[in-house]
């Protein structure tokens, strides 16, 4: 089953038969685990119904509202620092940032802190205000079928709450630049029947037990009918938020991002006929890299990795989300004088700025 589903950040693109959009509107150590709560055990629906209160009251005061002179969206408050979590593409590019927390309360003003576009994270930063932490959990443990709530800014409604299950695990997904976001690939995103919607992007996924496992980046669009696919929304996973935010809080930069790189810089080779991406072309090789030790030169074509073909930079991108630094992989190279030949390299680890 291909495991790879394409998004896009702010815009719709085609992926077969559905189209996934970005669920922003227009316009240290993981944080001490708040207040926590059972999950009912064949419980009556007044149980259920009291569990999704206490979460609610638990976790919504640690959501917050964020609005942008580009755009708005939602974030999660990781630390007692004043530290707050979103998708890098609310904030990219903006000048003015305010955050409001979702339960109510006054406007603040958030700084910049640094972002990590290729997990679409990024961390801002308010002074004063009385902000909770939320419970960051344990996202590979979360298991399909598990009841989650979706908490956020969806369509400027700010503290609104969706409820849904964790349909799926370990899909790939890519999202679609624009603006000045680049775009993203984020491995082990976790798909979600939550309801997402635009403003959602950089909220909470949360499990009945209070914990936050997944900030919801992106949702799902149908092109045949040109609306929403309903239930159909991606979270990236909060073990990949515990392992970059600490770095972005340290430094402004992620220097161990757990991602693979071939140590190339790329650009797609479009057919003028089909208008499709038939190869990706090196246009840059980075000095001391896998593919510069593979003997791979600017101006050749990377065909395949692993077997997987690589008609464009997305699919590139999703095969090496999948691979980890240090793997070697088998890349099909066309070289200048037409000439195909597979060479073995050993994957960098992708820099983050």
């Amino acid at each position: 089953m291909d495991r790879n589903a394409k998004v896009g950040a702010c815009a719709a693109v085609a992926a077969g038969m559905l189209a996934l959009t970005g669920c922003s509107g227009g316009a240290q150590q993981a944080a001490t685990p708040t207040a926590r709560t059972s999950a009912p055990v064949g419980g009556s629906v007044s149980d259920l119904e009291q569990q999704y209160e206490k979460v609610v009251a638990a976790v919504l005061p640690s959501v917050v509202k964020i609005q942008t002179d580009k755009a708005e969206g939602s974030g999660v408050v990781y630390d007692d620092q004043g530290h707050i979590v979103t998708n890098a593409h609310v904030v990219a590019g903006a000048s003015k940032i305010q955050v409001t927390a979702a339960s109510g309360g006054a406007t603040l003003n958030a700084a910049p802190v640094g972002e990590f576009a290729a997990d679409d994270l990024a961390v801002v930063k308010v002074s004063g205000g009385n902000l909770k932490p939320a419970s960051w959990g344990d996202s590979g443990k979360a298991k399909v079928g598990q009841i989650v709530l979706a908490m956020g800014n969806p369509l400027g409604l700010a503290g609104s709450v969706t409820n849904g299950i964790v349909s799926a695990l370990h899909r790939t997904v890519t999202t679609k630049g624009e603006g000045s976001f680049q775009g993203s690939t984020i491995a082990d995103a976790i798909q979600t029947s939550a309801a997402i919607n635009p403003g959602n992007s950089g909220g909470a996924l949360v499990t009945l037990n209070g914990q936050v496992i997944g900030i919801p980046t992106a949702a799902a669009s149908d092109p045949q009918v040109g609306g929403p696919a309903a239930g159909i929304g991606f979270a990236t996973p909060s073990n990949t938020v515990k392992l970059i935010v600490p770095q972005l809080i340290e430094k402004g930069k992620v220097s161990n991002s757990g991602r693979a790189a071939l140590g190339v810089v790329v650009r797609t080779i479009v057919d003028p006929q089909s208008g499709q991406g038939s190869a990706v072309a090196v246009v840059q090789v980075q000095k001391g890299g896998g593919a510069a030790k593979a003997g791979i030169r600017p101006g050749e074509l990377i065909l395949s990795v692993n077997g997987t073909a690589t008609p464009d930079q997305t699919a590139l991108s999703s095969v090496l989300a999948n691979l980890k630094p240090g793997d070697t992989v088998k890349v099909e190279i066309q070289r200048q004088d037409g000439s195909k030949k597979t060479v073995p390299v050993t994957l960098g680890q992708l820099p983050g700025g």
